[in-house]
């Protein structure tokens, strides 16, 4: 773990084919700005991540995120932003998937046995609307998928007393309801709006803040 820019997660690394990371706030990247604005000032940062992870930056796809619970199925990066989606799956090898986050949770699904994996961004609504079990569905209907084969990974995210809403443990009860064993529900329990020193926080920064860019893709 690089305690400055990035962690990854111990659950995530033991799964073979796969690299992954979750980047932390850049102290020296300007985001007291609108979403537009810092995503932008971002990005040349962002990106690079995805080549230091060994794939080619042209292969990342960004989810466009509108809060809702659709999940695109991605076989080729045709395109870095995926419009109308909070969240894709895919089981191409050498494709990297990628969302935004700053409080809202990213949900990463790894299928070790089929190759399938999906990112996911569930805050308030794609938590309601239940996007991690739409995801799942699309999994399996994409993949061939047995939810008993899928390893889920939450981010770090805010987190009741200081945000009303617990999605993080929607997010969980939709896993388990699918059929996703509890041994393989991995969590961080960490929130976002503690430790504004790691994290960008939408609540705690009133909306001008960075985001955090989760970063999922399978090896070629």
């Amino acid at each position: 773990m690089n305690a400055n820019l990035w962690m990854t997660f111990p659950a995530l690394e033991e799964l073979p084919g796969f690299a992954h990371r979750f980047t932390l706030r850049h102290t020296e990247i300007d985001v007291d700005a609108e979403r537009s604005v810092v995503v932008d000032r971002l990005w040349r940062w962002h990106r690079s991540q995805v080549e230091e992870m060994g794939f080619p930056k042209t292969s990342l796809c960004i989810a466009e995120q509108v809060h809702g619970r659709e999940v695109a199925v991605v076989s080729a990066p045709g395109g870095e932003i995926i419009s109308g989606t909070d969240g894709m799956i895919s089981n191409t090898l050498g494709l990297m998937i990628g969302i935004y986050v700053a409080d809202c949770c990213a949900v990463y699904l790894v299928d070790k046995r089929t190759g399938a994996f999906g990112v996911l961004h569930s805050g308030k609504k794609g938590s309601e609307f239940g996007i991690t079990a739409h995801a799942i569905d699309r999994m399996k209907l994409h993949f061939g998928t047995n939810p008993a084969d899928l390893h889920v990974q939450l981010s770090p995210c805010i987190r009741p007393p200081a945000y009303e809403i617990d999605f993080a443990a929607q997010i969980r009860q939709q896993a388990l309801d699918a059929g996703v064993p509890t041994r393989q529900i991995h969590d961080t329990g960490l929130c976002t709006s503690l430790d504004l020193r790691r994290f960008y926080s939408y609540r705690m920064e009133k909306g001008r803040t960075g985001r955090m860019l989760a970063l999922l893709g399978r090896i070629a």
